[in-house]
């Protein structure tokens, strides 16, 4: 791996990291306006708990050494609730600066995908025959 490609996974890894880290705890405590804009889309309060936890362990598999098929699942994971969130605020009639947090991190969890060393990744298997 070059160290421009360390670098990028690296620096999206631990924007992602952030972002989910702060939005997770905000959510899993219902602070931070999300339960106002949970309501606004439609959506029963105990789903911020839910996600924020899960968004939080997702970012513990994701830093963490190791386990790649978990971190797969992290990385799936904080890919739906990204789409899911920015199709919600698209669905319901809101001004695009609301799906801009969404996009952005998605954004990151897919550089941060694409770039992560052959170490955070799943071994191929051949077990075709």
């Amino acid at each position: 791996m070059s160290k421009k490609s360390k670098i990028i996974y690296w620096v999206a890894t631990l924007f992602l990291s952030l972002g989910m880290l702060a939005g997770g705890t905000q959510q899993m405590l219902q602070i931070g306006g999300y339960n106002e804009i949970v309501t606004r889309l439609g959506y029963p309060l105990y789903m911020l708990s839910i996600i924020g936890v899960w968004k939080i362990l997702g970012v513990v598999a994701i830093l963490l050494p190791r386990f790649p098929l978990v971190k797969e699942w992290a990385y799936a994971g904080f890919f739906f609730v990204m789409t899911g969130a920015a199709i919600s605020h698209v669905a319901v009639k809101e001004p695009f600066v609301e799906v801009v947090p969404s996009l952005t991190l998605l954004t990151a969890i897919i550089v941060s995908w694409y770039f992560r060393p052959a170490s955070r990744k799943v071994a191929p298997t051949n077990e075709r025959e």
